[in-house]
């Protein structure tokens, strides 16, 4: 579409009042989509411990056993020099972790 169509004799032939207007009615609808996009703010965390704990909630963690002895992560063993990962899609998000590294020392990292 172009807009304004020169050709005017007696405004026949003339389209460029419906095609500004078409044109103005998509400008404010692209306007409203992205001036509604909500962009949520994420911070990162790191920690290291050496105790038991929780992560409330996350969009995505990683727990490292940086210590000697396992640790227990949900419930499940965490071996000596094992790493976890969790990265769910940007839409979701993790919850009810728990950690026991009584013994030995964890770096974890999230996005809350």
């Amino acid at each position: 579409m172009s807009i304004g169509n020169l050709k005017d004799y007696g405004n026949k032939g003339n389209n460029f009042p419906w095609q500004l207007k078409v044109l103005e009615g998509l400008q404010k609808i692209y306007d409203f989509l992205v001036g509604s996009s909500v962009v949520a703010t994420r911070t990162p965390v790191i920690l290291s411990d050496i105790g038991a704990g929780a992560i409330s909630v996350t969009y995505g963690f990683s727990i490292a056993n940086v210590g000697a002895a396992s640790g227990t992560v949900n419930g499940v063993t965490l071996p000596a020099g094992t790493t976890v990962n969790f990265a769910p899609d940007k839409n979701n998000s993790l919850s009810g972790i728990t950690y026991d590294a009584t013994g030995t020392t964890f770096l974890i990292t999230w996005i809350s």
